[in-house]
């Protein structure tokens, strides 16, 4: 089952980053694959949406559930579609000087072994590819609180 952990250090304040992140309706303006989401039910503390995504013709619906802990974590898990399985997380701590550590973790599983074996050629450089796509929109929503500086660790 593929699997990525991370952390970035970014320029903003956890709380910044957490509404990004739990911002699940606005990916489609900024992530790449993202072509529409259905919010079916939104709280303070959780979310279910339906996710459409299309990569080179290929076009996909489905549907998790969003867990908030405002401003430090969100939590999500897959409740039907293609997948088998899939678990992300975003955790947001403070760095003491103005700035946010970012660890994320995802793994996944397709049920179809085609998609499986697609996904794990191309796992890696989509996820970077998402991964700045969250950069990128923090920055132009955040510009100024600073410049964005980064550190990565990967672990597969």
């Amino acid at each position: 089952m593929p699997r990525h952990t991370e952390t970035r250090h970014l320029p903003y304040t956890p709380t910044q980053m957490f509404d990004l992140v739990s911002n699940v309706a606005a990916y489609p303006e900024f992530l790449p694959w993202v072509s529409a989401i259905r919010v079916r039910q939104d709280s303070e503390t959780e979310m279910v949406a339906d996710m459409i995504v299309g990569f080179k013709g290929i076009k996909e619906s489905f549907t998790s559930r969003v867990l908030k802990e405002r401003p430090d974590h969100v939590r999500v898990d897959y409740l039907d579609g293609p997948l088998k399985h899939l678990h992300n997380e975003w955790q947001f701590r403070d760095d003491g000087q103005g700035g946010v550590l970012v660890d994320f973790e995802v793994e996944f599983e397709f049920k179809n072994r085609i998609f499986e074996m697609l996904a794990g050629q191309f796992f890696d450089k989509a996820l970077r590819k998402m991964i700045g796509a969250f950069e990128t929109r923090a920055a132009e929503l955040y510009a100024s609180s600073g410049n964005s500086s980064s550190s990565a660790h990967s672990a597969a």
